[in-house]
């Protein structure tokens, strides 16, 4: 396997070496699947061809792990998944990504335990864009996807990339566990580029703060003008997290000013439901509560807490 490139302004350098891995991300986009190579890239090798022993371009080197220079460590687009932008450009000018109009999530242990489901796999749907592809093919926050086109879902992280290379328009069956069964919905995929965000809402004012001694937090209810200034959904309402104790539960897992949505699928409107909702846990035999918030960034999830 062999890079060629311009490694700090050296023009037409060659080095070789060998694919160390397939399907790495590394956080740089919500599309990754990159080829990791132990073949020397530096600064300037950006775009830059990866050729196999046999002459044919299986990469384009795009990003090295280590600030200073490379140590080993490079990755590279694979040429397929760079194919089908290029086609794209010179059919349309612009790309046409597949949009299924969810925001998902990992399914943790916790999570996997919850739903009855017989180990941590697919994509857990935290939120579903109103009027998107989803909402209209009835996928519901909680559904836990499966598999999309015939292609099953092992981790998250899987499923953009899959939807974003299938072609806008298509019928595609997605295998979703919901209710602790499988269940098959049928989606007419949508373009990524033409989906719209949420609205918002009007003012109001701050309530007062209230304590949950059993999570040892403290909370408010939404109001609108959260609603306005987060860019929420307009009918979206909860309790705000104010102040996390250090002996709180959730501290490390969940933020202050994250939004607690639902405990235990029960939608939460006040305090009386959160503290119905936990004292449910504290009763049963399974003292893990499921939460679902909007964090900081806005992003609806799914969390597991065990309690004491």
């Amino acid at each position: 396997m062999i890079a060629i490139g311009n490694p700090f302004g050296f023009g037409g350098t060659v080095t070789s070496g060998i694919i160390s891995a397939r399907n790495r991300s590394i956080g740089l986009s919500r599309y990754e699947d990159y080829i990791q190579t132990d073949a020397s890239i530096n600064s300037g090798n950006s775009g830059g061809p990866l050729f196999d022993m046999k002459g044919d371009v299986i990469g384009i080197n795009t990003a090295i792990l280590g600030r200073s220079g490379s140590i080993g460590i490079g990755f590279s687009i694979p040429s397929n998944n760079a194919k089908l932008v290029i086609d794209q450009l010179i059919e349309f000018g612009e790309t046409k990504r597949g949009w299924l109009g969810v925001r998902i999530q990992d399914v943790t242990q916790e999570i996997a335990d919850i739903e009855k489901l017989d180990k941590p796999r697919g994509a857990l749907v935290a939120s579903v864009a109103k009027d998107s592809p989803s909402y209209k093919g009835g996928i519901k926050e909680g559904d836990i996807i499966l598999e999309f086109d015939g292609q099953a879902i092992q981790e998250m992280k899987q499923l953009p990339a899959i939807v974003a290379k299938t072609k806008v328009g298509k019928k595609v069956e997605v295998k979703i566990w919901r209710d602790k069964k499988e269940i098959i919905k049928t989606i007419t995929l949508g373009r990524l580029e033409t989906s719209e965000d949420f609205k918002v809402a009007e003012k109001s004012a701050i309530p007062n703060e209230k304590s949950v001694e059993k999570l040892k937090i403290s909370v408010r209810e939404l109001t609108s003008e959260d609603i306005k200034l987060r860019s929420l959904p307009n009918q979206t309402s909860g309790l705000v997290i104010t102040k996390i104790e250090n002996d709180s539960p959730l501290l490390n897992t969940i933020e202050i000013n994250s939004i607690i949505l639902e405990a235990q699928k029960k939608k939460i409107k006040n305090i009386k439901d959160l503290n119905n909702a936990v004292k449910q846990v504290f009763n049963s035999n399974q003292k893990t509560i499921l939460l679902v918030i909007y964090n900081n960034q806005n992003q609806r999830r799914y969390i597991g807490i065990k309690l004491d």
